[in-house]
């Protein structure tokens, strides 16, 4: 009876029939790549785990510059089951912004970005964005001699920016340096700052996709195909990979627990062999190509101004692509996405392999 008297309550006050006719009456295409649907909801189920290994790590993490390593020791060493949270953090960060890029570089492909679907693009784009300072402000935490390491050369690559490098380098550290100025910031960001955006951005990315459908690939959109329903439909379908890739993150997690490397030392010179976490190592392997000098600029400079300006292209591709914007195939944009995803790719393995 409180049941029942509990739903008449909620259905007094909200359109709870609308809810159920528009999840009832919500289709999703049948094709061949479909498949490429699920990576966003898979991306989207490591960030809800993220948001709650998080909350967990951060009520004994401590954001100082004495004590942030040696809190993680304690977590991993003395907190029951902290050990695996962390690295069930650390590991479903990995796979999230794997799922992102795997999302965002098929949307690429299959021009999944012509209009009328250009902001949501732009709010994807976003999103990877966002998972990549994630990674970037988690990793600091850590307070270990790699990762100080790494944050120092990324900021300060962020630093040869012409006219806004200076601030973007300064906002980043907080000083002129890297110190616990930074640790405290990086912190800030991790837990705060970056969590209510990728709520707003999330919320505002599935309204779009909820108002405008899923997109259909250029080469079947005027043919004939199947569609099913989201309910129970693909709903049951996500559930299972859902529990599929929370078996593989669990797997990776007792099985290749991450390590905890040195506490940092500013005075100290940083390790040998030092690299970025693999979604920074194509920019990485990209500075290798330029020389210390060209035409008299310094190297460094051309190459963070060239590379900025191939991520704006990226960015704005939905607005240039004129032709997949009327639905016409548009050969030269899908072999920019085609040389983006390989240039990606080839250079993320080189820089593993090297």
């Amino acid at each position: 009876m409180s049941c029942q008297r509990l739903k008449s309550w909620i259905e007094e006050r909200y359109d709870v029939e609308g809810i159920k006719s528009l999840v009832a009456h919500k289709v999703i295409p049948v094709h061949q790549y479909d498949i490429w649907y699920y990576t966003g909801g898979i991306a989207m189920f490591f960030f809800i785990l993220q948001f709650i290994t998080g909350m967990v790590l951060s009520m004994y993490y401590i954001p100082h510059l004495e004590h942030a390593h040696k809190s993680i020791i304690e977590i991993v060493t003395k907190l029951n089951m902290g050990w695996f949270f962390r690295s069930v953090h650390h590991w479903g960060a990995q796979l999230a912004i794997i799922f992102v890029f795997i999302h965002v570089f098929s949307t690429l492909l299959l021009k999944a970005y012509r209009k009328p679907r250009e902001l949501t693009w732009v709010t994807g784009f976003m999103l990877l964005t966002i998972s990549i300072l994630f990674g970037l402000s988690g990793y600091l935490l850590l307070w270990d001699e790699r990762a100080f390491a790494a944050v120092r050369v990324a900021t300060g690559g962020a630093g040869n920016l012409p006219l806004v490098g200076g601030f973007i380098k300064a906002f980043l550290r907080g000083g002129i340096d890297v110190t616990g100025e930074t640790l405290t910031r990086f912190y800030a960001f991790h837990v705060a700052i970056l969590p209510i955006i990728t709520i707003l951005l999330t919320v505002i990315h599935l309204m779009l996709v909820q108002m405008q459908g899923m997109s259909i690939p250029v080469s079947i959109e005027k043919k004939q195909h199947k569609t099913m329903l989201f309910f129970p439909n693909m709903f049951y379908k996500d559930l299972i990979i859902w529990l599929i890739m929370l078996g593989i993150m669990v797997s990776l997690a007792v099985f290749f627990p991450p390590e905890i490397g040195k506490k940092a030392d500013a005075l100290a010179p940083p390790p040998e062999n030092i690299k970025p976490e693999w979604y920074f190592l194509f920019l990485f392997q990209t500075l290798k190509l330029f020389p210390g000098e060209i035409l008299g600029l310094n190297g460094e400079t051309v190459a963070i101004i060239i590379i900025s300006l191939g991520i704006l292209f990226f960015f704005l591709i939905p607005f240039f692509d004129k032709k997949s914007s009327r639905g016409e195939p548009s050969p030269l944009f899908t072999w920019i996405g085609i040389i983006y995803t390989l240039y990606f790719v080839v250079m993320t393995l080189i820089g593993f392999v090297t």
